[in-house]
């Protein structure tokens, strides 16, 4: 099926089933311990080995020798792998840094041996037994701050130039230019890295935790010189991925390494110290903002000049992506500068861009506000756009921006607010309120799916869509009942198997939008084939309590597929009108309430609302886990989370979860999700938008500009810490 024009009125607008709340199918399996995670897959080969990883002590240079004899000798070790022992592998597009083989070393951390045992703790233990040898090159920059002040005279093609944005900037009454930094953030899932491997007929089975089960699969053929179908992963549960699992990580290849080399099933787990130099983060960023206004505080000129760190031929984190549409403007000037070091690999990172740039944008707005003396939130909506501000002739096709703006103050009580900067106070406490704008996004991929009515009237739904911790096994169900009638309970739903259609996957926002979308196609073909075998015109079909009505006539589900499965299987495809002709994306506006203690300056967020405009919500309770679930990131990110860059030998040190902190249940003590009702027809056949991105852009801002409406300090570097403002706080009254 492909989408190529706006959605006209279909079966999916029922709403009996979808856009309703539906608590999650799949909770009492995770509630209860019996949902299947990779690392736990003790029945899907028998005779596991366990490897553990040995990883780089240097960020930059080359392996002279290693010493793996002690290892071998080792009680319960049947094998050792090294990089020594294989030319370096080939990397597919999606990975910036490679993952295992030959003696160069990209990075810190990076994989160079598994050890291979009957246990965990022999594997362990024999691990600590390798000695390698090191050729360091000493000569390499780890510093951003550093780096950037060396490049900033680098001529470098911007990535937007819309009007004269020097000109009006010189020229505009009222101006802003300052600079924030954000420090590189960990994923901090709950489920480590992990895959059970196992090589049978020449086939690579990878039983895992990944995003992007195809893109993956794909990866993986070029890395071992396989045809794809001789590729399979399953991954039908994922706790938590945010990015860091979107593209192949180092447990898949050794557990395929070590499983080749030693002709049985291995599994390997990344433990949780080693995961923040091998994996993935959000890369750290140096934002130079400059708003130019005229008096009326109608913003003339806007600049965004981004510096990010990367490895060589990456992007690290595209801080302007937000800027360029999110507020009117005739003059802009957007520049990207990645600075090629060697940190550990930055890339994708729940709302990738939009997070940390936002972090900026929205505290530079909330400046600009101040400067122009001007509400926060009168300032955003006199600079909303309803068209993309570089190319007008484009339009958003829904954008209700203003509207989670007026709803979100109204709610929040925002003319109550602490109108002047440290001048409210509850006991000891300081108080503040701050809020933010917030922009994602809301792109589609091509989705497809398998549908099959069964016999007894039940349906079942197979995608290598992935759930991770999103709901997608429930909207997923919930979208096959709306469409042939049956009850959400009548649904089984099978994910995460690179043998099912290909779909979406988890990532970017689209998955919800792009899975379900995938699905609704698949259910279309299957009502064609109903129509079919009644000899009916589909269009004349009515599927409803698990019977179909046409013609006067009424007869069950259960008995029309036969005695086998009647099986429809379809993609969605969208077409360019989407991408040409207007500007899809979503909005929200967050507000937010905090206390700083007047003498420690100990901060705590005391309440978080935030309205949000994404299309349809295909269903409220595992919409508002998304959004709460970002908030709660966008509180670690403002006020706790920063992967601290040791500087001289090029590594994270916080790497773990007792020094890289995140917030705890006692950091959010009330949080409120209201979605304003609606839905865009250029996004879907459902009309839906994902959401799960949404929920983290702005927090952080909002967060700030309460600390600030609280004290009257300014805090632009992230996290914000005590110590960045403990000095200038007002003498306690």
């Amino acid at each position: 099926m492909r989408f190529d024009q706006p959605a006209d009125p279909n079966v999916a607008d029922q709403g009996k089933v979808l856009g309703r709340p539906r608590t999650r199918i799949d909770g009492p399996l995770k509630t209860t311990g019996t949902a299947p995670y990779a690392y736990e897959r003790h029945d899907v080969a028998p005779g596991q080995l366990v490897g553990y990883p040995v990883m780089s002590a240097i960020a930059k240079g080359r392996i002279t020798a290693m010493d793996t004899r002690a290892a071998k000798n080792a009680p319960g070790v049947v094998a050792v792998v090294t990089t020594l022992d294989m030319e370096r592998l080939p990397k597919a597009k999606m990975n910036v840094v490679y993952l295992f083989g030959g003696r160069e070393i990209q990075h810190y951390h990076q994989a160079i041996a598994v050890v291979v045992a009957e246990t965990f703790e022999q594997a362990r233990a024999a691990a600590a037994l390798v000695r390698t040898d090191y050729d360091e090159d000493r000569g390499a920059s780890y510093d951003l701050a550093e780096q950037r002040q060396a490049h900033l005279d680098d001529q470098v093609e911007p990535a937007s130039r819309v009007g004269d944005f020097e000109r009006a900037f010189a020229d505009a009454p009222v101006k802003l230019d300052a600079t924030y930094s954000t420090p590189g953030q960990c994923h901090a899932q709950m489920e480590p890295h992990a895959s059970i491997a196992e090589w049978k007929d020449g086939t690579l089975t990878l039983w895992t935790a990944n995003q992007m089960v195809e893109w993956s699969r794909q990866a993986l053929a070029k890395a071992f010189d396989l045809p794809p179908e001789k590729v399979r992963l399953d991954s039908p549960y994922i706790g938590g991925g945010f990015g860091v699992k979107l593209f192949l990580r180092a447990d898949a290849i050794l557990a395929a390494v070590a499983a080749r080399e030693t002709g049985r099933p291995v599994k390997v787990a990344l433990p949780r110290p080693m995961i923040a130099n091998n994996a993935t983060h959000r890369g750290l960023t140096i934002q130079r903002i400059r708003i130019g206004t005229d008096r009326d505080g109608r913003i003339t000129a806007i600049g965004h000049d981004n510096t990010t760190n990367t490895p060589p031929g990456g992007g690290g984190e595209e801080a302007t992506i937000p800027t360029e549409h999110f507020y009117a403007g005739a003059n802009r000037l957007l520049v990207h500068r990645p600075l090629e070091m060697h940190l550990p690999e930055s890339n994708a990172m729940r709302a990738p861009g939009d997070t940390a740039g936002q972090m900026a944008l929205e505290i530079a707005m909330d400046e600009m506000a101040e400067r122009l003396e001007m509400d926060p939130v009168a300032f955003r909506v006199l600079n909303d756009t309803q068209v993309d501000p570089g190319k007008p002739e484009r339009r958003f096709s829904e954008r209700h921006f203003v509207e989670c703006l007026r709803r979100g103050a109204d709610e929040f009580g925002w003319s109550h607010r602490n109108r002047r900067p440290g001048d409210r106070r509850d006991g000891v406490w300081l108080i503040g309120h701050g809020m933010a704008g917030a922009y994602r996004g809301a792109p589609a991929q091509a989705s497809g799916a398998r549908v099959a009515l069964r016999p007894d009237g039940r349906v079942r739904v197979d995608t290598d869509m992935t759930d991770i911790g999103t709901g997608s096994y429930t909207i997923i169900a919930q979208t096959a009942a709306e469409m042939l009638g049956v009850s959400v309970d009548a649904v089984e739903v099978g994910l995460g198997d690179s043998d099912s259609p290909v779909s979406a996957g988890s990532g970017g926002q689209w998955g919800a939008a792009s899975a379900t979308a995938g699905v609704y196609a698949a259910c279309v073909a299957l009502r064609e084939r109903i129509a079919e075998r009644l000899g009916a015109d589909a269009a004349s079909l009515e599927l409803v309590d698990g019977q179909v009505r046409h013609g006067g006539e009424t007869r069950p589900l259960a008995g029309l597929a036969g005695d086998r499965d009647l099986v429809a299987e379809d993609k969605i495809e969208f077409g360019d009108f989407r991408d040409e002709d207007y500007v899809l994306a979503t909005f929200g506006a967050h507000f937010v309430e905090v206390g700083v203690h007047a003498y420690t300056g100990e901060i705590r967020v005391r309440r978080q609302l935030a309205v949000c405009d994404a299309g349809r919500i295909l269903n409220p309770i595992t919409a508002r886990s998304q959004v709460i679930g970002g908030m709660t990131m966008g509180v670690g990110a403002a006020l706790m989370e920063e992967l601290k860059v040791d500087t001289r030998r090029g590594f994270f040190a916080t790497h773990d979860l007792a020094s890289y902190e995140v917030p705890v249940h006692a950091d959010i003590p009330e949080q409120t999700v209201i979605f304003l009702e609606g839905e865009d027809p250029y996004s879907t056949p459902l009309k839906a938008k994902g959401v799960g991105e949404l929920g983290i852009c702005g927090v952080s801002a909002a967060v700030a500009n309460a600390v600030y409406n609280a004290t009257g300090v300014r805090v632009r570097d992230y996290p914000i810490t005590l110590d960045k403002f403990l000095d200038q706080l007002p003498l306690p009254a």
